[in-house]
């Protein structure tokens, strides 16, 4: 590839096309698979927000539950004495462990 006196051979020419051309196609190629990446992400933080928005309700009608809950529990606590909240409580210790050993 001699360039001198501002002329370039012919076969010069055709070569460095032909080069140009190939890193076109592999430049092409790259933007290619870095544009399906990309999709790929955007499709996986889609779906990761929906599941963070289901999470967030889930969490929300649990909470709500969890209040109602205790405030019925000291309802009841006032009302029956200390020997009702130990067995509240023994209750509940028997749920959450009928219902840990159900989810193993």
């Amino acid at each position: 590839m001699s360039f001198r006196g501002g002329h370039m051979r012919q076969d010069d020419t055709n070569y460095l096309e032909r080069h140009n051309d190939d890193l076109v196609n592999g430049l092409s190629s790259k933007v290619a698979a870095l544009k399906r990446v990309t999709i790929a992400i955007g499709d996986d933080v889609r779906e990761q927000n929906r599941l963070l928005s289901d999470m967030d309700n889930e969490f929300d009608s649990s909470k709500g539950l969890l209040q109602s809950t205790m405030r019925r529990l000291g309802i009841v606590s006032r009302a029956g004495g200390k020997n009702m909240l130990c067995y509240l409580i023994l209750f509940a210790l028997f749920v959450f462990f009928v219902v840990y050993c159900i989810s193993r």
